[in-house]
């Protein structure tokens, strides 16, 4: 199967994590996309709740959207989240799957400050959604990967295509709203319904997450 991995820290999942997911699956022609909540975050500091309601919350994503599944193999995880530890072990626990990691063209800037990055290549292709506000140097070292490993999805409907190594581009409706912002707003207790899923909103409200 093929399969996208969304990683995040999920704190808490919005329609910014939500949409772009929807999108890679339906313009790759995905058959899933697992949701993967980090434990500890290589790039931040901590998280504002729990690693179980961050789950949670998911799980409730997972249930509203037969497309995605929860991949909890990251949030028991004493160590930082590191991708490329996660996508080893998944290449080695699922070999017969192809497997797309989505990222924002944020992320896929700051590429080179992650953890054995080149490495990624070798274990999955990179599904890349455009974020509003962020542009690339043309002469940066991403810049010249993305030349060098771009590919159509139409590529993927050939019988020979390469299973790791390319980057795809994914025409996403991106939210421009980032978590610190969404928490920001659950703290005032102001309107969420265009950022947030009604019942994730009902599970924090519920918990009084965020206050």
């Amino acid at each position: 199967m093929r399969i996208g991995i969304l990683g995040g820290t999920f704190d808490p999942i919005h329609l910014g994590h939500i949409n772009p997911a929807l999108d890679v699956k339906q313009q790759l022609n995905l058959d899933q996309v697992w949701l993967m909540p980090n434990h500890i975050p290589p790039h931040k500091n901590s998280t504002m709740v729990s690693s179980y309601h961050r789950l949670e919350m998911v799980k409730l994503v997972c249930q509203q959207y037969p497309q995605f599944e929860l991949c909890d193999i990251e949030i028991d995880r004493d160590t930082p989240s590191y991708s490329v530890t996660t996508l080893t072990l998944l290449t080695q626990q699922y070999p017969e799957h192809e497997f797309f990691f989505i990222m924002g063209m944020d992320s896929f800037i700051q590429l080179p400050l992650w953890h054995r990055w080149h490495s990624l290549f070798s274990l999955c292709h990179i599904a890349l959604c455009q974020r509003p506000g962020w542009t690339m140097d043309a002469q940066s070292e991403m810049a010249k990967q993305l030349l060098f490993r771009h590919a159509q999805a139409s590529e993927l409907t050939l019988k020979n295509h390469a299973t790791h190594g390319k980057i795809f581009s994914v025409n996403s409706q991106l939210v421009n709203i980032s978590s610190t912002e969404i928490r920001q707003q659950l703290a005032q207790n102001t309107d969420t319904s265009k950022v947030l899923l009604p019942s994730t909103r009902q599970y924090i409200d519920q918990h009084q997450l965020y206050q």
